[in-house]
């Protein structure tokens, strides 16, 4: 064979090799779309969506609406836990008032109110004095709207986010009933309400006013 004819063919291998390439990459997308399509669209997220939270003290009784609340006035127990970033997120009596938020990812009412009240945040934060953390519960990985940590992400949710466990000890220990589910606590670390279920942003405000 010639040197013309062998270089002819060194090409036509080399375009051969180009071509297969770039099949091999269109066949990988497209099986990685199919992957994620068959998991209901989501995505994967390499952060965990439960933590492990430590709870000390005495836990509130179980909230119920229409009744007199018998934690209101009581001290509440302290939380340490972290964030989906990993970072320490603790609730302890540090003499801040405090607004607990407590959320599920698949909750319809969650769903309704977090992004209310995410874009009236950030219009008009807290008094600064007002500590709010908001607390990751209820997580179920085969429940829609996985995961809570792309889903507060994606409503630019303002306030720090403690994770709970997958035992959902924190809600457990302030006696939650529902989602979405509110404690207003005063900087004597008292609780001065709690509430379940969606609330309108004014009763929201009127609730921190108490507070400060």
């Amino acid at each position: 064979m010639s040197t013309r004819r062998r270089a002819a063919e060194r090409r036509r291998r080399k375009q051969r090799n180009l071509f297969v390439a770039a099949i091999a990459t269109v066949l990988a997308g497209a099986a990685a779309v199919a992957i994620a399509l068959g998991h209901g669209g989501r995505t994967a997220t390499a952060a965990p969506q439960t933590r492990p939270v430590t709870v000390t003290g005495a836990s509130l009784p179980a909230f119920a609406a229409g009744t007199t609340d018998p934690a209101v006035g009581g001290a509440i127990p302290s939380l340490s836990g972290t964030g989906f970033d990993g970072r320490a997120v603790r609730v302890t009596d540090d003499g801040k008032p405090k607004v607990l938020l407590f959320v599920a990812h698949w909750c319809p009412h969650c769903r309704r109110e977090v992004p209310l009240l995410a874009a009236d945040l950030r219009a008009h934060p807290l008094p600064a004095k007002v500590e709010m953390i908001t607390i990751s519960t209820g997580v179920n990985a085969a429940a829609p709207n996985y995961p809570p940590s792309q889903w507060l992400a994606g409503v630019h949710w303002p306030t720090t986010v403690m994770a709970d466990d997958a035992a959902s000890s924190a809600a457990a220990a302030f006696g939650l009933p529902g989602y979405p589910y509110f404690v207003f606590v005063d900087s004597h670390n008292r609780v001065v309400a709690r509430a379940s279920g969606e609330m309108p942003v004014t009763e929201f405000r009127a609730h921190v006013a108490a507070l400060t």
